[in-house]
């Protein structure tokens, strides 16, 4: 019995330190982020320059959701959707009942409806937190977001808060401008063939996308969009997650060589004696004409006019 005391009595103390500890480290990160400014370009506008990256499932489902079978049963554990806890604050899209209806419908036959499994331009906010780094060039005038899925982006026109969007575009028409340390990015003229996520949920060619992103520590942003569109939903809703700087090289290294594969310029071959692996280290080769003869059906398929790029 009195053993039983004394380890009851050691696990609350521990218990009790454990939560003071926690209340401690957690109070200072939060007081950082609140307080935190980030360095300054020559222009005086903080810097967000760099590669950032969405970590998290909200490019399957951005509402809460349970971990679910994938479309290729094949894969099995593989290939299924991870749970996660949403980036939809309050955690629920305000649809219309018929929008609804239609996000339902859409999930039904995600893997045949899914613009992004077909290499189409994600659109804003989806591109945003894509399991791909971005990445985040800054000039006084301009401000250039960068996506390494589908070789998607947009420039942002900071000096021009009256220019009229030509035409609605898969990236949408983007007018920035600087509020403090968040630099807002307010994004209209989006097709309506993009999706939010690979759960069906959807928009008109009514969106209004304000963009809000945030310094709060060296390497990290918090990213906001706040979503209108009366034709889909009820009302103004917002998402919210953080963004992270890659610390590995090889993200930035990996995006230039797709993109130079991508644009025929040349492949790395494999070492002598190192297999079949082109990813190995090893010398460069040109394209020659018949490997650009059979690049190109592919490239014409995935990047082609059809895609409305």
């Amino acid at each position: 019995m009195r053993n039983r005391l004394r380890t009851a009595t050691i696990a609350g103390l521990t218990a009790a330190v454990m939560v003071f500890g926690l209340t401690v480290a957690v109070q200072p990160a939060q007081a950082q982020d609140e307080e935190y400014m980030a360095p300054r370009t020559a222009a005086g506008n903080p810097d967000l320059n760099g590669i950032w990256q969405a970590i998290g499932s909200a490019h399957h489902d951005i509402e809460p959701h349970a971990a679910r079978f994938g479309p290729v049963v094949e894969m099995a554990a593989l290939g299924a959707i991870p749970g996660g806890l949403g980036i939809v604050e309050g955690g629920e899209i305000p649809y219309t009942e018929e929008a609804r209806a239609q996000q339902q419908e859409n999930l039904q036959y995600w893997l045949e409806r899914d613009p992004a499994a077909k290499c189409y331009m994600p659109g804003v906010p989806r591109a945003t937190y894509m399991p791909y780094p971005f990445q985040l060039v800054q000039t006084p005038e301009y401000v250039l977001l960068a996506y390494e899925f589908a070789s998607a982006s947009r420039i942002v026109y900071m000096d021009r808060p009256d220019f009229v969007a030509p035409v609605d575009a898969w990236m949408g028409h983007n007018i920035g401008r600087w509020e403090g340390e968040t630099l807002v990015i307010d994004v209209t003229a989006q097709v309506p063939d993009t999706w939010l996520d690979s759960s069906g949920n959807h928009h008109s060619n009514q969106m209004h996308v304000e963009e809000r992103y945030t310094a709060i520590s060296p390497n990290h942003l918090m990213y906001e969009a706040t979503i209108t569109d009366p034709e889909t939903y009820t009302r103004p809703w917002t998402i919210k997650l953080p963004l992270y700087r890659p610390h590995r090289r090889e993200h930035a290294v990996a995006r230039v060589q797709v993109r130079r594969v991508r644009r025929g310029a040349d492949v790395r071959a494999p070492a002598q004696g190192s297999g079949p692996d082109p990813g190995l280290p090893g010398q460069r080769r040109r394209l020659g004409p018949a490997d650009r003869a059979r690049a190109a059906p592919v490239a014409a398929g995935r990047h082609g006019a059809d895609h409305g790029y």
